[in-house]
């Protein structure tokens, strides 16, 4: 697999925490990884994965649902409520089966999941996305205020009434990125390709499961957001 000098020096500096207690995929996904440049670490259990994310920081994290001990979905949620780790990315690895496992893990904080049986090449594509992910628009723009709230892009913040939202990357880019380009539509498509950099067209779901989650935190201020039927969403322009 060939990358660029910005990819190469993007993995090589790049810890990538793979969670799973199946030997035999663990061996997989650390031998692509790290032909791909990644620094990969290993756990075998919820508790472990926890221990590793706490004390070595990983820059990404590939976590299973099924794990002895403490499952990935309480580990994502113990993550995402620790201030140390709720900003790592993480992707859930579920079941092709195991539907109300990966929405839920979505709801929870996941940045994204893949179910399994999976390509690794395909794996090692997403993770390069995701850490890859450029801002979400162009410097100087913003700040925006829409009435009691205020999205600031240069500040990685957003306010509604003084009040600090505590959003993870992903929902602070839709926001950031749908707030610049109030009044328009913008399909779920469109959404994955500049939120989590995909070029392919993966299960859209992911857009809709981050986009709820999104309006929980905003509050009175979701009603600046309009679903599209059929289409995608739209920032209303005032």
């Amino acid at each position: 697999m060939r990358c660029n000098a910005g990819e190469r020096a993007l993995t090589m500096k790049a810890k990538i925490l793979v969670v799973d207690d199946e030997p035999d995929l663990l061996e997989l996904l650390d031998t692509n990884l790290t032909a791909a440049g990644f620094n990969v670490l290993m756990a075998a259990s919820g508790k472990e994965a926890l221990r590793q994310a706490r004390s070595l920081q990983p820059h990404l994290i590939l976590l299973d649902v099924t794990l002895p001990e403490l499952d990935g979905l309480e580990v994502c949620k113990l993550l995402r409520q620790d201030p140390g780790t709720r900003s790592i990315p993480i992707v859930m690895l579920t079941a092709r089966a195991a539907e109300l496992d990966r929405d839920l893990g979505l709801e929870l904080g996941a940045d994204d999941y893949v179910t399994k049986p999976f390509s690794a090449r395909e794996l090692v594509l997403r993770v390069k996305k995701l850490l890859n992910r450029q801002p979400p628009v162009h410097a100087g723009a913003g700040p925006f205020q829409f009435g009691g709230l205020r999205i600031d892009t240069a500040r990685h913040r957003a306010a509604l009434h003084g009040r600090v939202l505590e959003l993870m990357l992903t929902e602070f880019k839709l926001a950031a990125i749908l707030a610049e380009r109030r009044g328009r539509v913008q399909s779920r498509e469109q959404l994955l390709r500049d939120v989590w950099g995909y070029d392919n067209m993966i299960d859209t779901r992911t857009v809709d499961t981050h986009m709820r989650r999104l309006r929980a935190k905003l509050g009175s201020a979701a009603e600046l957001l309009d679903t599209v039927r059929g289409v995608g969403y739209r920032f209303r322009e005032g």
